[in-house]
């Protein structure tokens, strides 16, 4: 799951940025108003967390012309602004959700694991597999009642494939998918990460096929015969 953290405070971004990748997903930085709505227009996000007072273009703006592309990304909106009417305006403007500032890691990723299940239209919390089985809230994968060695790259790798089994992604769906813009990723990242996965899910009879010149896409187990 990919997230476009917009804070300009750059003590408290890199404090969220740790947590929510050591929570399991994607995280994109933004500094400014301006930046944030570049990079939100390219629609590639599972949520935005926006802070309001940004250099560049203040977040009601950001919020405003993201809702004015019919874009439907879920806006987590983390503010020092207490005021309801303040809080009232933002959810009138399109927020999906209003925290205020400071708030507690725990309470931070509930909400956010509640915006993107809800984003997916109540995702499934479990995902069953044969005999792999999904934990989709606890980031978990269990071979019948045993917990798969996965690490968090795997793990959203695994996630990806299996929300979309018997589909075709691309590589490139799956970078954007794992990878933040700022990693510096290798040529031959997704192949490595592929194989690694692979090797791990055959055993529980799962398949991951390679489509040559498209991508990649998890057979389900009940097709592995055919």
């Amino acid at each position: 799951m990919r997230i476009l953290l917009i804070e300009d405070d750059a003590l408290l971004a890199d404090g969220l940025v740790r947590a929510l990748r050591h929570a399991g997903y994607v995280v994109d930085l933004a500094a400014d108003g301006r930046t944030a709505d570049g990079l939100l227009a390219g629609d590639g996000y599972d949520l935005a967390i926006l802070d309001l007072g940004l250099p560049g273009l203040d977040g009601s703006e950001v919020l405003q012309r993201l809702r004015g592309r019919r874009q439907q990304t879920p806006v987590l909106v983390l503010s020092a602004r207490l005021a309801v009417e303040e809080r009232v305006r933002l959810l009138d403007l399109g927020a999906d959700d209003y925290v205020v500032k400071p708030v507690s890691l725990e309470e931070l990723e509930a909400r956010v694991r509640a915006l993107i299940r809800r984003g997916q239209g109540g995702a499934i919390p479990d995902v069953m597999l044969g005999r792999l089985r999904l934990d989709t809230v606890g980031k978990r994968a269990w071979l019948d009642d045993t917990a798969l060695d996965l690490n968090a790259r795997e793990w959203s790798a695994m996630e990806f494939l299996a929300t979309r089994v018997n589909r075709i992604v691309s590589k490139e769906q799956l970078m954007q998918a794992l990878y933040s813009w700022q990693d510096d990723i290798s040529p031959n990242a997704i192949e490595k990460l592929v194989s690694r996965l692979r090797s791990k899910i055959e055993v529980a009879g799962i398949t991951i096929r390679t489509v040559r010149g498209l991508g990649y896409y998890l057979e389900k187990p009940d097709d592995a015969s055919t």
